[in-house]
C-alpha cells in the first residue's frame, strides 16, 4: 500500500505501480506513438517533396516534437493520466496527495521523459524506479505525481458488506485524521470476515474496535446503533472520501450539511421515523448476537394496539370490492 496523505491528513490505500506494468505501459505507448509518427512523416515528406532540405529538416524535427514528446503530453493531460497504455494495464497517474494531474504535471513528465526514456532508451528510468521506493522516476519526483494502479484483484481483498442505508452520510463531518492504519486494516478484515466468527466472540471484538475507533475521532457512537454497522458506516466515508480525493469527481462535493444525505443521493430520513431494515449487522428485524434489534421496542408497542372496530360501511365497501362469484344466496 502506498503511504499518501492528503491535506485533510487521511492516508489514502492506492496501490503504486510495479515496475514490469509500468515497462509494459510505457511500451505500449510508444509503440502507438511511432506508428503515429512513420505515418504523419510519410505524409509530410509527400507533402513537402517540392521544399528544399533545410525546411524538410525543419518540419521533420517539428514533428518529432509534435508527435512524440507533444501527444503524449496532451493525452495524459486530457484523460487526466491515463495514457492508452496506461489504460490498458489498469495503471493511472496522480498528484502526490492522490488528485489529478493537470497540464503541468504532464508537461514536466513529458519533457523529462524524452532524456530518461527516449534518449537514454529507458536506463535512466529503470533505475530511478528500482531506486525510488515507490517506484518513480525522474519525471514523477519533479512532477510530484505517482502511478499507481486502478484495477486491484479481487482475489486479495474480501468482501466488506455495505452499511445500513439509513446511517449514509451521518459520519460525513467525521474527523479521520487520528485514525492509524492498523485500526483500519483491523475493521475490515473484521467486517469481511464477521460472518465467519463466533457471536460472542465476534461481538466483544466488534464492540473495542467501534471504542477504539471512537476514541480517535473524538465522537462517540451513535445510541441504538450495533457496533457492526457503525464500523461499516464509517469505513464507507473513509472509502468515499478517497474516491473523491484520488480520481476528482463524484458525489460529495456540493457542501451538503452532514447527516443529511449529500454525498449519497437522497436526504437520509432519521432512524425514528423510517424502522431500518434488517441486514447483515443485525439492523432492524432480527437480533444481533442475542442483543435487541433497533426498532424492535416500536414494534411490539405497535402489535399490542387493539385493531380498528370494522363498521358496517367498511365492511359493505369491502364486500364490493370482492369479484362476483355467481352465487346467490337463498331469501
Amino acid at each position: 500500500m502506498s503511504e499518501l496523505v492528503t491535506g485533510e491528513a487521511v492516508a489514502l490505500e492506492l496501490r503504486p505501480a510495479k515496475l514490469p506494468s509500468r515497462a509494459l505501459a510505457v511500451l505500449l505507448d510508444l509503440a502507438v506513438a511511432v506508428i503515429a509518427y512513420i505515418v504523419a512523416t510519410i505524409g509530410v515528406v509527400a507533402a513537402t517533396a517540392s521544399l528544399d532540405e533545410a525546411a524538410q529538416t525543419a518540419l521533420s524535427i517539428a514533428l518529432f516534437v509534435l508527435v512524440l514528446v507533444g501527444g503524449p503530453i496532451a493525452v495524459e493531460t486530457l484523460s487526466h493520466g491515463r495514457s492508452l497504455g496506461k489504460l490498458a494495464c489498469g495503471l493511472r497517474v496522480v498528484r502526490d496527495d492522490g488528485g489529478p494531474i493537470r497540464f503541468r504535471h504532464a508537461l514536466v513528465r513529458g519533457l523529462i521523459g524524452v532524456i530518461e526514456i527516449l534518449m537514454t532508451l529507458g536506463v535512466v528510468a529503470v533505475i530511478a524506479s528500482l531506486v525510488s521506493a515507490r517506484g518513480r522516476r525522474l519525471g514523477d519526483v519533479f512532477a510530484g505525481t505517482l502511478v499507481v494502479r486502478e484495477r486491484v484483484p479481487l482475489a486479495r481483498t474480501g468482501f466488506v458488506p455495505p452499511p445500513p442505508p439509513w446511517l449514509a452520510g451521518r459520519f460525513s463531518g467525521l474527523d479521520l485524521s487520528a485514525v492509524p492504519d492498523d485500526l483500519w486494516l483491523a475493521i475490515r478484515q473484521y467486517l469481511t470476515r464477521m460472518q465467519q466468527l463466533d457471536p460472542q466472540v465476534g461481538q466483544g471484538m466488534a464492540e473495542r474496535l467501534a471504542t477504539d475507533l471512537a476514541a480517535r475521532t473524538g465522537t462517540p457512537a451513535l445510541q441504538g446503533v450495533p457496533p457492526a454497522a457503525y464500523l461499516a458506516a464509517v469505513l464507507h466515508e473513509r472509502q468515499a472520501r478517497e474516491a473523491r480525493r484520488a480520481f476528482g469527481h463524484g458525489p460529495g462535493e456540493s457542501g451538503a450539511p452532514a447527516g443529511l444525505g449529500g454525498a449519497y443521493g437522497p436526504p437520509v430520513v432519521p432512524p425514528a421515523a423510517v424502522p431500518p431494515a434488517s441486514g447483515v449487522y443485525g439492523v432492524g428485524g432480527a437480533p444481533i448476537h442475542g442483543q435487541p434489534a433497533v426498532g424492535a421496542e416500536e414494534d411490539r408497542s405497535s402489535a399490542s394496539q387493539s385493531p380498528v372496530p370494522q363498521t358496517p360501511a367498511s365492511q359493505d365497501a369491502r364486500s364490493a370490492d370482492r369479484p362476483a362469484t355467481g352465487f346467490v344466496p337463498p331469501a
